[in-house]
């Protein structure tokens, strides 16, 4: 049987290093079209004037290694899920791991669970940004105490994507003003046992999105009985109540 010249092995090689490049650029144009395209469909979002009872949101939770991505930590999970008004739209979630190389920090494996195995096959964040972002298109968010979510979102789109993070984000922290003014600060726990929400598989970054859209759908449905049409009735008499707290 006659062996293939060396040079003959070196074409075939080329040829398929040549064709896994361009897949890689032909996927990178995509990616890069997709996110022009949804930076221009956030410039037209409508959420504050949209009724909220028709208001679509995806609610969604970070699991990561620590509080700081501007110190260098990374994002474990991200989970979501679709909200139209006040029902939850269970068949639509989002959940996936995220690549990550470095030991996992001893307290963050005991409150999540996430080991160390699950991370180092797993997509890179690029990627998973990429299949959230499709999956939320132009809808606004929901976290939380979003500020975690926002910032760990923000560090990713300016490393990976040279983008600004500019989704519309609600904290359902922050709106427990709305139903007893004296609290801030309020846990997702204490948020969940004032509406008799289940807590289950605390620390799942699916599972504590799920319990945040029930808490949002409890929201919407007592702020249309309050009389709030929109996002932006909601928004102003925040903003009220800031400014009646400054007095």
């Amino acid at each position: 049987m006659k062996l293939p010249s060396f040079f003959h092995l070196m074409k075939q090689f080329q040829g398929k290093m040549q064709s896994s490049a361009f897949t890689g650029l032909e996927t990178n144009l995509q990616h890069a079209a997709f996110l022009r395209k949804m930076e221009q469909d956030l410039k037209r979002e409508e959420s504050l004037s949209t009724p909220l009872k028709e208001l679509d949101v995806v609610v969604l939770d970070l699991e990561t290694t620590g509080f700081f991505p501007e110190k260098g930590d990374q994002i474990l999970s991200i989970g979501a899920v679709k909200v139209h008004g006040m029902q939850i739209e269970e068949k639509h979630t989002f959940y996936s791991f995220v690549q990550y190389e470095g030991e996992i920090p001893v307290d963050v494996k005991k409150l999540t669970g996430i080991v160390e195995e699950d991370v180092r096959a797993a997509p890179p964040i690029s990627e998973v940004l990429i299949r959230f972002y499709q999956f939320a298109e132009n809808r606004t968010l929901v976290a939380h105490h979003a500020n975690h979510e926002k910032n760990f979102l923000t560090e990713a789109n300016k490393e990976h994507f040279r983008i600004p993070f500019k989704h519309r984000i609600v904290d359902t922290a922050m709106l427990f003003q709305l139903v007893q003014r004296e609290q801030i600060a309020v846990s997702l726990d204490e948020c969940c046992r004032f509406f008799s929400i289940p807590v289950q598989k605390r620390h799942h970054a699916l599972e504590d999105a799920k319990m945040t859209a029930a808490i949002w759908c409890e929201y919407v449905k007592m702020f249309v009985e309050s009389g709030y049409k929109t996002l932006m009735d909601v928004f102003i008499k925040l903003s009220q109540l800031k400014q009646g707290a400054r007095r």
